[in-house]
């Protein structure tokens, strides 16, 4: 069996992950066409920095973190506090099944939290990290995770939307 080029290898790793990509992206930003953005600037990093990401051992990992990264840079930017996302999701992008609405109420209270929150609930609750792995992820401490998470959740608990769609489901 040939072994693969670097590009081969390259494209072959993109075209197994772009949909997780988009995914972790849309979880981060809560819009759809800004998540392919996101996932685009990332992969151009990744193609960038391949030769150090192709030997990582975690590849998922080194993706992600370039993902979670990216989106953090993004929300510095001065272009970014002009703009805010619509709160709607377009059709045809949410995801089916018998707790849509459900679905989308968590949605926009994940996207109501501050970028550092979002992202920790992502990586902690979404990506099943262990909070080592989060703070490993984020370049923070184990307990600058816990705070944040321990925040987010109770933001979570106490979001309109999400009590609403609590008495409305009794």
């Amino acid at each position: 069996m040939a072994e693969l080029t670097r590009d081969e290898e390259f494209t072959a790793f993109v075209a197994s992950r772009a949909v997780w990509l988009r995914k972790v992206a849309y979880l981060l930003c809560a819009d759809w066409h800004r998540a392919d953005d996101l996932v685009q600037e990332s992969i151009t990093k990744l193609y960038t920095h391949w030769g150090r990401a192709g030997r990582a051992e975690n590849r998922d990992g080194y993706a992600r973190t370039v993902l979670v990264n990216t989106f953090l840079a993004e929300q510095r930017t001065a272009w970014w506090r002009r703009t805010r996302p619509a709160a709607r999701t377009p059709e045809g992008e949410a995801a089916a099944g018998p707790d849509l609405a459900v679905s989308l109420d968590l949605r926009e209270a994940l996207a109501a939290l501050p970028p550092r929150q979002r992202a920790t609930v992502v990586l902690r609750y979404y990506c099943d990290l262990s909070v080592e792995q989060t703070a490993a992820e984020l370049g923070c401490s184990s307990g600058n995770v816990k705070s944040q998470s321990s925040r987010a959740l109770e933001a979570l608990r106490r979001s309109p939307t999400l009590r609403a769609a609590g008495r409305s489901g009794a």
